[in-house]
């Protein structure tokens, strides 16, 4: 599979570029990425085992909707991976990781000053891979990260609704609390930790969400 189309193409998706429902002309992302049917096609096998696209017979490949049902229901399964993955980083964390997300911290305080929803979620990418990479489990990561990108897309369209300091200060705050259990070396405190904050990201797009809907139809 050619890695690089995969990334951009899932970047699109992910940042809403291309949106929930667009349909994918195979023949057009082949001849946009000069390659030829087979290897685009990979790409988009791919994308479909991650829930990303669906491939629909005779009509092409269609981004999935965001379904918010269906997008709970990931949440709720993120639960049990996210304390996981905090356990086994807290059981295995280096200095070096400890540094590297106090720089992620820092820079995620900087974003107050600068709306850049891209930049924030570029910060929860960076956090989240050196907790996978402290965990040392590439089957964990690869879960975990399956999950997340199905129930990504649901934050990052509710990001810009609501205070942007504040969901700004939400994540530098999840961020600083892991970082501080961390450095104590209490896995199942940081466990607890990664857990919590997963419920209360959870509350919060709830929240938007249905208030954006009650807008709508006001």
């Amino acid at each position: 599979m050619n890695k690089e189309i995969y990334k951009s193409i899932k970047q699109k998706i992910l940042f809403l570029e291309y949106q929930p429902g667009q349909i994918l002309n195979e023949n057009v992302l082949a001849k946009e990425f000069g390659v030829s049917r087979t290897p685009m096609r990979e790409v988009l096998y791919r994308l479909e085992w991650e829930q990303l696209v669906r491939i629909l017979p005779r009509t092409g490949t269609m981004v999935t909707e965001i379904e918010f049902q269906k997008m709970m229901h990931a949440y709720q399964t993120r639960g049990g991976i996210e304390s996981l993955v905090g356990r086994m980083a807290a059981e295995q964390i280096s200095g070096t990781h400890l540094e590297r997300i106090t720089t992620v911290a820092d820079r995620c305080r900087e974003l107050t000053k600068q709306k850049d929803l891209q930049a924030l979620a570029g910060i929860d990418f960076r956090f989240r891979s050196i907790l996978y990479e402290a965990a040392g489990n590439p089957v964990l990561k690869d879960i975990s990260e399956i999950l997340y990108q199905i129930t990504f897309r649901i934050w990052y369209l509710t990001m810009d609704r609501g205070d942007w300091k504040a969901e700004v200060g939400s994540m530098e705050n999840e961020i600083r609390e892991t970082l501080h259990s961390l450095q104590k070396d209490a896995p199942q405190a940081t466990g607890d930790i990664r857990q919590n904050h997963l419920l209360s990201h959870i509350e919060r797009i709830q929240a938007k969400f249905f208030a954006s809907r009650a807008g709508q139809s006001g």
